[in-house]
């Protein structure tokens, strides 16, 4: 029965996706079949708190850099400086591009445990708790087609809710006030590497003035050949001392590296970490590593090493 209702959850997921209009290249394409070949099974890992980056661990070298963020001293002075500014220490917000801003990134842990199954991950349900209510809301800096320039462009907010002067990223800050928030972009500048990372920088320096902890997400597309949108966000990681969290690694042991015959969608599967076909598609692993992402810098910013 439960799986009924999580094939049920998805379907309802993909229709309503599917009925939007797809103007960027992040819109989503129709789903693949699932794959039948067999893969390594993927592990993650369980981490409550992290050590500082090591000094070996070079951003040139970012593709064999762990799944999972390590928590380092600067994201711990953050998350106390957002307690004492107001944030909501049981908010995150979504920001960045089609692959942050579709319905099944994350909506499925806030409709309920009939929408998704931890499997062998119980140890995440303390996460989907705190964080209740964060997981199915797209903010306003979360749409396809964004990238740095556009998460930045006063006009590009939604007049309904942001004053005139105000980014998409400002007023998602001002309405949200979160704690945390989990950046993923690239896929639509991988053309203009100087100008997603001046922009990201930007972006970066905003949150760090309203003590927001990051988390950075490589993208699971190579588009431009040689790498260089990730590498550059891993350089911007360790620049900042900031929690990556190296998605592109998690998929690169499923079939077509996880993803769709145009190389830039990913392939989906249920939020089902207890079904060995959904363990094979990127989406299911998108939603396991973010969350065991967020759940591992939550805990490492909160407890003292």
């Amino acid at each position: 029965m439960r799986l009924v209702r999580l094939l049920i959850g998805f379907l309802v997921l993909f229709l309503v996706a599917c009925g939007e209009q797809a103007a960027t290249t992040q819109a989503a394409l129709p789903p693949t079949a699932a794959p039948t070949s067999t893969v390594q099974p993927i592990v993650i890992q369980t981490i409550t708190a992290s050590p500082v980056i090591s000094q070996s661990m070079v951003c040139e070298e970012w593709q064999s850099w762990p799944v999972i963020p390590i928590v380092s001293p600067t994201a711990r002075e953050l998350y106390q400086g957002g307690q004492r500014s107001g944030n909501n220490l049981k908010a995150f917000s979504k920001i960045g591009d089609g692959e942050i801003s579709t319905e099944w990134f994350f909506s499925a842990f806030d409709l309920g445990e009939g929408y998704h199954d931890l499997g062998p991950y119980p140890d995440l349900r303390p996460v989907i708790d705190h964080f209740h209510g964060s997981f199915e809301r797209i903010g306003i800096a979360a749409r396809r087609g964004f990238n740095t320039q556009k998460i930045l462009d006063p006009s590009q907010g939604d007049p309904s809710q942001c004053e005139a002067d105000e980014s998409p990223l400002a007023c998602e800050l001002r309405l949200h006030r979160p704690a945390f928030a989990l950046l993923s972009l690239g896929t639509n500048q991988v053309w203009r590497p100087e100008e997603f990372e001046a922009g990201m920088r930007q972006i970066l320096e905003i949150l760090l003035s309203h003590s927001v902890v990051p988390i950075l997400s490589t993208k699971g597309d190579n588009l431009e050949g040689d790498h260089r949108i990730n590498r550059t966000i891993a350089c911007l990681a360790q620049e900042y001392d900031l929690p990556l969290w190296n998605f592109w690694s998690a998929i690169q042991s499923l079939p077509n590296h996880g993803l769709q015959p145009d190389l830039e969608h990913l392939t989906y599967g249920i939020t089902d970490f207890d079904d060995e076909n959904a363990m094979q598609s990127a989406w299911t692993l998108r939603n396991l590593t973010a969350l065991r992402a967020l759940d591992t810098v939550w805990r490492g910013v909160a407890t003292q090493p």
